[in-house]
């Protein structure tokens, strides 16, 4: 697990720019950073002839020794590969590569995938790789880069390419110091996004020029002609077979490591089916840690002590602060570009405690959109008798976005209204927000790529539903709060039910077995034999914060100026005026404004912070 970044340009690039590029990847690898610099030739380059650089921050989890650093070069140099992430399950790959005459100089997956690729090329390589990765190889023998980011989705990849020169990186601030100012443009559509959604949906991020690789997705870059091709490698299969052997499989898998491990455990069903097969499998030294909100209806960590003690599990409670004031700029600079998920908060605090504890976790993110478990797919599936009605209706401006529910929804197709089941805020507040104006989209939502048969359906349109939900709120949303929260912190964080492996052979099984009233009931015969005959009944709270008594208290002094602020940021898109009567409509007793201020808030921090450093000069 680490921060990569790199560029490869037609003209030299200051060695500032470089400096400054692995600077902002500090924090996601505490342990070792370093850098390829090359001239045009693929020389090491002085520090005025930079043309192409490769930038590393490594947290160390296997084979932590200075050997295993990177960038990594195989044995003639003209192969380097830099490498975000964690591979599993790759020795048997390692040993057909041995009985070949490779010799291996570490221990680590960086160099399994690097010797990998020069064995079997990319889509050899692409097919035997278990686990979530982002990574950049630079071949100077085909003059080709390749980049390439996991199936599911699990680690980030950003990249710029202007003018024939091509950047990426592991977060849009590691990328951005390479865009000329001119090119450092916030996108009024990505802003509109946020808003939307919570947070931007790839390929796009807050800035024109860089974009958001999309999971399952791979990039080749000629290093002559300066074309970019971007494929998609990976369509899921459904795999025959029993599905529990290869949760257990996944789950021991993602045990390996040279640093110490533990589990995230809440009251739910995820986190509890992984620490049940750990403690069925004879795990027992693994510790747990759990969140707990003191006070609030929705503390889960009673429930979550008690099945840590009924599995022979030690657990560690961590209390959520009250007061977040103080790190509210820290916690919103992690996130990268606007991103509001209110859970986001405790998942930042809870990594940086666990970190003080162990450098890995295992975590529960994936059983929802395998499985159904979202109440929003439900409620949209009672509105698909309207399926292919679309109806041309106006969009009004709304504060609170109550007025033309109905026709809100009729104006969009059924597919695209389910964006409406999570979203931050409606159409009409969108058009309030923005003094009026028409929208240029209602929804941003990608489309997935392969939708799948319809006819095998339980329930008509749910794997529309899921499809996208795998192609966008997964990757985009539940995967990226969980790595920028967790590396924020040097903490690595590996979810087995995001195994593809288990994924594919979940598809395989019946629907009346996948998807069950209450949800996930196929993983009964999973959980631990001590937990409570009732725990499939237990109403889902998830993982929300005091969000109210935060805007009143610790982030009370953030309204004063908030429109003009926005409107500054925004060059005009929000209308200061009615930013600042939204503010005032939830101070005024709207409880029901909260998500969508604490939205606003964070959109106004986070442009803050991105637009003194779009224009800072490395």
């Amino acid at each position: 697990m680490c921060g990569i970044a790199g560029f490869f340009s037609r003209q030299p690039v200051a060695a500032a720019t470089a400096d400054a590029m692995l600077l902002e990847l500090a924090r996601r690898g505490p342990d070792a950073a370093h850098q390829l610099r090359l001239d045009q030739q693929g020389q090491v380059a002085a520090d005025d002839a930079i043309h192409n650089a490769l930038l590393h921050a490594r947290l160390s989890i296997i084979d932590p020794r200075p050997e295993a650093d990177q960038p990594m070069r195989n044995d003639d140099g003209q192969l380097w590969i830099c490498y975000n992430g964690e591979v599993y399950d790759w020795e048997d790959g390692k040993r057909e590569l041995e009985q070949a005459g490779v010799v291996f100089r570490t221990h680590s997956d960086t160099e399994f995938i690097l010797r990998a690729y020069e064995a079997w090329g990319i889509d050899g390589l692409l097919t035997r790789l278990r686990g979530m990765f982002a990574f950049a190889i630079l071949d100077l023998r085909q003059g080709k880069v390749h980049l390439a980011r996991d199936r599911m989705g699990e680690k980030p990849l950003l990249y710029a390419l202007l003018d024939g020169n091509l950047a990426f990186g592991s977060l849009v601030r590691s990328v951005l110091p390479f865009l000329p100012l001119p090119a450092r443009q916030f996108s009024p559509a990505a802003i509109d996004a946020y808003l939307a959604h919570r947070y931007i949906p790839a390929p796009a991020t807050v800035f024109e020029n860089i974009q958001r690789l999309e999971n399952g997705y791979c990039l080749e870059f000629d290093l002559a002609s300066r074309q970019l091709k971007k494929r998609r490698y990976w369509q899921p299969q459904a795999t025959a077979g029993d599905w529990l052997p290869e949760l257990d499989h996944a789950v021991a898998m993602r045990t390996v490591a040279d640093r110490p491990l533990g589990v995230l455990l809440s009251g739910g069903i995820d986190s509890t089916l992984i620490a049940s097969r750990l403690a069925t499998q004879g795990y027992q030294q693994f510790s747990t840690f759990t969140a707990a909100f003191p006070g609030s209806t929705l503390d889960e960590s009673i429930d979550a002590a008690d099945s840590a003690q009924r599995m022979g599990l030690s657990n560690i409670r961590i209390d959520m602060p009250e007061n977040l004031a103080a790190d509210f700029s820290r916690i919103v600079a992690d996130l990268d570009q606007p991103f509001a998920d209110p859970s986001s908060f405790p998942t930042w605090y809870l990594a940086r405690e666990v970190s003080k504890h162990v450098k890995v976790v295992l975590v529960g993110d994936g059983g929802d959109e395998l499985l159904a478990g979202y109440k929003r797919m439900n409620k949209h599936l009672r509105t698909r008798w309207r399926r292919h009605l679309q109806l041309p209706l106006g969009i009004r401006p709304s504060l609170d976005g109550k007025q033309g529910k109905l026709g809100t929804e009729l104006a969009m197709s059924w597919t695209e209204a389910y964006s409406l089941r999570f979203s931050g805020m409606t159409p009409g507040q969108r058009r309030y927000l923005q003094g009026g104006r028409e929208l240029q989209q209602l929804s941003y939502w990608r489309a997935p790529d392969d939708i799948g048969p319809e006819a095998s359906d339980a329930v008509p349109g749910l794997q529309s539903l899921l499809a996208i939900d795998f192609a966008n709120y997964l990757p985009d949303y539940i995967l990226q709060k969980s790595d920028l929260c967790t590396m924020a912190h040097g903490l690595e964080g590996r979810a087995p039910l995001l195994d593809h492996g288990l994924y594919q052979h979940l598809l395989a099984t019946p629907d009346a077995e996948r998807y069950t009233q209450p949800a996930k009931l196929i993983f009964r015969r999973a959980m631990h034999p001590a937990l409570p005959a009732d725990f499939f009944q237990r109403k889902k709270r998830g993982f929300n914060p005091p969000l109210s008594g935060w805007l009143k208290t610790s982030l009370a002094e953030r309204f004063a100026g908030l429109g003009s602020r926005l409107s500054r940021q925004t060059d005009n898109l929000l209308d200061a005026t009615a930013v600042d009567a939204f503010a005032q409509a939830y101070r005024g007793g709207k409880e029901a404004l909260a998500e969508q201020m604490l939205q606003l808030l964070i959109l106004d921090e986070s442009l803050t912070q991105l637009d003194a450093l779009r224009r800072a000069l490395p």
